[in-house]
């Protein structure tokens, strides 16, 4: 199919494009950026006439609770959540049930999802079998098999040994070794340490449970030369650890999750279990810096962290709650809000070009060669490359109401019924490789 989006405000991070224009696509791939050629003849003409036209956003985490976690969200609900919120490309971790540790599980995953052409799906491998932190897992196989890194999710490796080798493994061939950093004796909490936390006798998770793994890290980086994501960064002193390692540019590469970017342990509240999360949220001075290190880019990228509870699991005491949340859907506007691109009817470039980036150059940078051969075009609008777009109303505003999410997981702590605070930019159209995967109807 030929499509024409006629009028849209393009935006492309990457190249600095800022200007109203139009946008040819043809077989799946884009033809023309800014005016299409005079004999271009569209099967389907889009008006974008007031809203932006922007590169298919690219989440480096979600979870998409298939298999073995059906009850909580499917392949097809979650496919869908992402394509409703604009993400065209989106990296899914590998604490399934079974974990994704073998080659069969993971191009099963992959078939599915390319039937459903909602979404691009890139998984991570398992990087110890099961998620034990005992056993290597054949890493070259599961690359075979469409993995573009290696994590072992919310599960700390106690055996740093494992680690140094799975990082010597990942380090001979190249690959990257997604780690969220957190001490496997001193994450255990359920809450950040603090006033809060203390004044609700939760049991506290404190920076050092961070910032000892990173230290970690690093030092096994140094060692081996291996190529390293941290993921979901929450403290300052996290954020000052990352920056160091950049400048010794050792080749490290860091998110932050849209609650830990935008919430405080305040948000908390009396035992709100939408606010039971993992990372736990921390105090003002932790999400301010990482405000600022995502605008510096000290952090590469913003992830939804999109991990759908059921109802059964969150619907507990805050300390048995299933840590999660939805995001998918909500990325784009807390990105928007978090660059200051949400406060005035027609957002100023610089901002809105900095929203865009987190979530689309940023992360395509975090994944580099393991896009294959979309790493030239993927996050960016660019003629010859694909076309994965998304067009949103930024002047828009929204509350977020549970029930009208597509995920299946209902739960947020985003709800208008405990924040208060509206979003802007609505998704109006996603397109994969050409194709609609999702188009919102009525207003």
């Amino acid at each position: 199919m030929k499509i024409l989006i006629k009028n849209g405000r393009l935006v492309d991070p990457a190249s600095g494009l800022d200007q109203v224009g139009d946008l040819a696509i043809t077989g799946g791939r884009i033809s023309a950026v800014g005016q299409a050629n005079a004999d271009f003849t569209a099967d389907r003409v889009i008006d974008a006439t007031g809203l932006v036209v922007a590169p298919g956003l690219v989440d480096l985490a979600a979870r998409l609770r298939e298999p073995g976690h059906e009850h909580e969200g499917m392949l097809e609900s979650e496919l869908a959540a992402a394509a409703a919120g604009g993400v065209t490309s989106v990296v899914c971790l590998p604490d399934t049930d079974p974990a994704l540790d073998e080659p069969g599980l993971v191009e099963m995953l992959k078939l599915r999802a390319r039937k459903l052409s909602r979404c691009r799906l890139f998984p991570l491998g398992a990087l110890t079998r099961g998620l034990k932190g005992e056993t290597l897992t054949e890493m070259a196989e599961l690359h075979e098999a469409g993995c573009v890194g290696y994590s072992q999710a919310e599960v700390a490796i106690k055996d740093t040994q494992v680690l140094q080798r799975a990082m010597q493994y990942a380090s001979t061939f190249g690959y990257t070794v997604w780690l969220r950093p957190q001490d496997a004796w001193l994450g255990k909490g359920v809450a950040a340490s603090g006033s809060v936390a203390t004044r609700l006798g939760l049991s506290g998770v404190p920076v050092s449970a961070e910032t000892i793994a990173i230290h970690t890290i690093v030092e096994l980086v140094r060692a081996t030369g291996a190529r390293v994501h941290l993921c979901r960064i929450s403290s300052a002193a996290g954020v000052e650890l990352v920056r160091q390692a950049k400048a010794q540019k050792l080749p490290i590469t860091a998110d932050v999750s849209i609650n830990s970017l935008m919430l405080t342990d305040v948000d908390i509240g009396y035992f709100n279990p939408a606010m039971r999360l993992t990372p736990p949220l921390r105090q003002g001075r932790d999400r301010d810096a990482l405000q600022a290190g995502l605008a510096d880019g000290t952090l590469d990228a913003l992830v939804s962290d999109h991990t759908p509870v059921s109802e059964d699991e969150k619907t507990l005491p805050f300390g048995e709650a299933e840590p999660g949340a939805t995001g998918l859907e909500l990325l784009l506007s807390l990105a928007l809000k978090w660059a200051g691109a949400d406060q005035t009817d027609q957002p100023d470039a610089a901002r809105l070009r900095r929203a865009l980036a987190a979530v689309t150059t940023g992360p395509v940078s975090v994944l580099g060669d393991a896009l294959g051969s979309l790493s030239s075009s993927a996050g960016r609008l660019t003629p010859g490359g694909v076309a994965d777009v998304c067009v949103f109303d930024p002047t828009h505003r929204w509350q977020v109401t549970p029930d009208a999410l597509v995920s299946q997981g209902k739960h947020t702590p985003f709800a208008f019924e405990s924040t208060g605070f509206e979003l802007a930019g609505q998704v109006r159209l996603t397109l994969v490789a050409g194709q609609v995967a999702y188009e919102k109807q009525g207003n």
